[in-house]
């Protein structure tokens, strides 16, 4: 039997002893193989958890399958209750759950406390939304009949998410997910299995009904597949690569899907742009959770005639960060999450260096630090268009810096992408990045500030024709998007006057 939680750490602050999966109201721990779970900041084992298998899986189907129909049948007014009481049971747990994430994730503490509000956030906003959600009355050619159109739950969704935000971006779907009337299946990242156990039983202990949320725990490859292709499930959320994404759809082919995926958002600085501001906004974007953001800042596209300033004002907050061990006080930068992220950031780098790029800070693990995961906030300049580390989404704490002549030039290579999730224009007159803005194809374009500045009531994705996904979360655009709508049509007395 795989143990959670074992005595090699003492400090684990929330007590989830021999838990594992959660299906059908129920703690599973006795699949026959196990994984390990371990802190990214020293190596330590935190502890282990059911690998399962797809039988498993199935079982968490089905129980949610069984579970549906008589959640759906609750009036939204009783499913916003429970999402208020959920989302106060994750406030309540606020510190421990944060520690928790730190440890796992190896975010810094303020960040995690940070990720654990806008969790809480989540299933509250999702609690008052959906108690106002409206359909529409349609009218019709056909006398003495009127048609309603009103909005239903999908069913089952399979849900699964990734490592760099285990507590919110689940919370993303889940929230507006139960709100509508669906039941979820949920298979979270491996690496940050723990704090999705740990998520789970504190909704449990607030009262989460047998069956509504359903947690399965292993590999993508055999949990995420069955799910996904599964035709118990009848929608797919899900957060993660561009080429897991790709999969999924392929697998899960026919049903509606949200997928949001990958990004290289460029970072445009035009010549008039107020640099101060916009090497803050640029660094928060590239070194905020060591730079593992889908829309972090990709690669600063800048006016030759500002480049050289600018990223020599990005350096300059890169060497005044402080990366070591996320639990300790004024450290501002945790480790990478795993080692094949790790692997990435360091060939991205290294391959720049080695084709004419010019570094002006960090540029090298930091394995004294206490983890070969640890990698020191970088800033690249004389990079081009070309380079792996300007094309592909580096997800490290790297800036590279790209010299262009003008606004034509910064457009084009702007749009000279695969992704567009998010991007940033810099400039002090709004009316031409405004121009531009229209010229970008992302589905998140921000003026004078970082490129992952969101607010979660608002709609966030991929643009069409882009590796960035499809469809929104974020506010009432994802109870929207976890729903169908369906037309009813009914008859009508004809009333003479």
């Amino acid at each position: 039997m795989a143990n959670l939680a074992r005595a090699e750490v003492s400090d684990i602050p929330l007590i989830v002893e021999g838990l594992g999966n959660y299906i059908g109201g129920k703690w599973e721990n006795d699949e026959a193989e196990s994984f390990v779970v371990k802190n990214p900041a020293n190596g330590q084992t935190l502890g282990s958890l059911p690998k399962s298998s797809r039988a498993t899986a199935q079982r968490a189907v089905a129980a949610a399958g069984a579970a549906q129909r008589d959640w759906a049948r609750r009036s939204a007014w009783e499913r916003a209750n429970v999402c208020a009481k959920l989302g106060d049971a994750i406030a309540n747990n606020k510190e421990a759950l944060s520690r928790l994430l730190s440890m796992e994730q190896g975010k810094p503490l303020a960040e995690a406390e940070g990720e654990v509000g806008l969790a809480a956030h989540g299933f509250h906003m999702a609690a008052e939304q959906v108690r106002y959600m409206t359909g529409e009355v349609l009218f019709g050619a056909t006398p003495g009949r009127q048609v309603l159109s009103v909005r239903v739950p999908r069913g089952v969704y399979a849900v699964i998410t990734p490592w760099n935000y285990p507590v919110n971006i689940p919370t993303e779907y889940i929230a507006p997910g139960i709100a509508t009337g669906n039941t979820i299946v949920w298979s979270p990242a491996p690496s940050t299995a723990l704090v999705a156990v740990a998520l789970i039983r504190i909704l449990a202990d607030a009262g989460l009904p047998e069956g509504v949320i359903n947690l399965v725990l292993g590999e993508g490859a055999t949990v995420g597949d069955e799910i996904v292709s599964n035709p118990g499930t009848h929608a797919i959320g899900f957060t993660g690569s561009t080429r897991t994404g790709q999969l999924i759809a392929q697998r899960g082919a026919g049903k509606p899907m949200i997928l949001e995926l990958g990004g290289n958002g460029p970072f445009i600085v035009r010549r008039d742009a107020d640099l101060a501001k916009a090497a803050e906004a640029a660094a928060i974007g590239a070194f905020s959770n060591s730079g593992q953001i889908c829309a972090a800042t990709g690669r600063v596209l800048a006016h030759e005639a500002i480049a050289d300033e600018l990223a020599e004002r990005i350096a300059v907050i890169a060497k005044n960060h402080i990366p070591g061990d996320p639990l300790h006080q004024g450290t501002t930068m945790g480790p990478l999450n795993n080692a094949g992220v790790a692997q990435k950031v360091r060939e991205h780098v290294e391959e720049a260096i080695a084709a004419g790029a010019q570094l002006l800070a960090g540029g090298r693990p930091l394995p004294e630090l206490g983890s070969d995961l640890f990698y020191a906030p970088t800033v690249l300049t004389r990079v081009t268009p070309q380079m792996r580390v300007a094309r592909d989404e580096t997800f490290g704490p790297v800036v590279p810096v790209i010299s262009l002549a003008g606004d034509d030039e910064l457009l084009s290579i702007a749009r000279d992408t695969e992704y567009g999730l998010s991007m940033t224009i810099f400039s002090q007159d709004i009316e031409r990045a405004m121009s531009m803005a229209g010229e970008l194809r992302a589905g998140l374009i921000n003026i004078n500030e970082m490129t992952p500045w969101w607010e979660t009531h608002q709609p966030f994705g991929g643009s069409s024709g882009t590796k960035s996904g499809i469809g929104r979360v974020g506010g009432r655009y994802a109870l929207e998007s976890m729903t169908d709508l369906r037309n009813i049509s009914i008859p009508v007395p004809v009333y003479q006057s």
